[in-house]
């Protein structure tokens, strides 16, 4: 008989994420799979095909007929669900399905953030696509901006028909209609420890934060006079699964106000993560006019986090290994965390990181790193080119500080550094998979 082991297995999405979890424990299986999603300006090669892979794996691991015990959508970053819009996953079997609150529409609190994100989202793409009609042709530095700044906002607008799926809403399931769906975190504490009916696994769900303070600094500033603009009829023909019902036009502010507070404070530790670029153009972030470029990419910053910030953030746990994926969370879901002392007791002393955010300067914290993580392990960083992001993405400082700790750093085909941890690792050109072997 096979010995006992977990595989942790990362598709080459490019830059996006999907991670299938693999329990084989006691003679039982139990399988998750966490986020399938791509960037569009970062893909290895098209979702479906990806999506395809996916799905005809899983049906060959599991004898013919597909099935996960839990999926994970993390957040609704399209990097994070996008693929979840493929009519092949209806030929799945699905037992639950969890997704961060915020998702939940019985929550009026979670309905009203994620209302106000997307409602962002589409207003600052629309905004974006008038300014660059605009432009002159040598404008190529603005251009440059206005490209990064219209990514941002695209990725957080997310994908209907994905969250349809996980949801099971709108006759858009998964093979098993009436799935379970967690929100998590649940209000109740002691609901979230979660343990699988198979194999031994539990998941402990620390984020996103339930903190009303913490909330509504995820939620987009209301005050920036960009938002004030009349966009709820501006529909983008080009993917209409991304819109949903038209969103009341926002209310003109009492008074004009700049957005860096909430850049700098909230969703960065301090200043030294903040890009140069924005950094040199404080004074200049008063999104009242078509012309502030830089102030638009600052907006479109400030809205990827907020929406990243939303992300699930758990650990799983089974015979003793120790598993931490934390969606693309940032700073501000990152120190909710790390002041809770039980998932510090957990999250110092684990085997294996997702790297958050695909390896960028404002999600993993170093002192994380440098200080807490104490057990040397192996971190993956699901990350495809990105010609926008080529210089800062992954962050080199941070993939030389995992080094210098002897975590193994693995991208897709590809190990950046660090010493060989007690896992097996295995690669070809559609996943990177670690295999680990469980104790007794």
């Amino acid at each position: 008989m096979a010995a006992d082991n977990v595989e942790i297995r990362m598709y080459n999405m490019g830059f996006g994420d999907a991670f299938r979890i693999t329990v084989r424990r006691g003679g039982a299986t139990w399988r998750m799979l966490v986020d399938c999603g791509v960037h569009a300006h970062g893909q290895a090669r098209p979702v479906a095909e990806s999506v395809k892979k996916i799905v005809d794996d899983l049906t060959e691991d599991c004898g013919g007929k597909p099935h996960l015990d839990v999926v994970v959508g993390t957040h609704h970053h399209r990097d994070h669900i996008v693929g979840f819009a493929d009519d092949r996953w209806a030929d799945v079997e699905v037992d639950e399905v969890w997704v961060p609150f915020v998702e939940n529409d019985d929550d009026p609190d979670a309905r009203g953030l994620r209302e106000a994100q997307t409602r962002t989202a589409q207003k600052l793409a629309a905004l974006i696509d008038d300014r660059v009609q605009r432009l002159a042709a040598n404008q190529t530095e603005a251009k440059h901006t206005l490209e990064l700044a219209k990514a941002m906002a695209v990725n957080s607008r997310g994908n209907a028909r994905a969250t349809d799926r996980l949801l099971g809403r709108n006759g858009t399931t998964f093979a098993t209609p009436g799935h379970d769906v967690r929100f998590l975190p649940a209000k109740d504490p002691l609901k979230n420890n979660v343990t699988a009916r198979r194999c031994g696994v539990v998941a402990h769900i620390f984020g996103p934060p339930r903190d009303p303070a913490i909330l509504k600094k995820m939620d987009p500033p209301k005050t920036a006079g960009w938002l004030t603009l009349n966009l709820d009829d501006i529909v983008d023909a080009a993917d209409p699964d991304d819109v949903d019902t038209p969103a009341p036009a926002a209310e003109k502010p009492e008074e004009d106000k700049d957005i860096w507070p909430l850049f700098n404070r909230t969703y960065v530790a301090d200043k030294t993560q903040v890009p140069d670029h924005l950094q040199k153009a404080k004074s200049d972030l008063r999104l009242t006019t078509l012309s502030n470029d830089v102030g638009l990419l600052a907006a479109a910053s400030v809205l990827e986090q907020s929406v990243n910030n939303t992300s699930l953030f758990f650990v799983l746990e089974v015979g003793g290994l120790r598993l931490l994926f934390p969606g693309d969370a940032q700073y501000g879901a990152w120190e909710h965390v790390r002041s809770n002392p039980d998932a510090m007791k957990l999250i110092r002393d684990v085997d294996f990181y997702k790297m958050g955010h695909h390896g960028s300067h404002n999600a993993t914290p170093m002192r994380f790193i440098e200080e807490q993580w104490l057990k040397p392990g192996d971190t993956m960083v699901p990350w495809g080119l990105v010609e926008l992001w080529k210089d800062t993405i992954p962050w080199q400082k941070l993939m030389d500080a995992l080094s210098a700790k002897h975590h193994r750093v693995i991208k897709p085909t590809e190990v950046l550094a660090g010493d060989a941890s007690h896992s097996e690792l295995a690669t070809n050109e559609w996943w990177s998979q670690l295999t680990f072997t469980l104790d007794g």
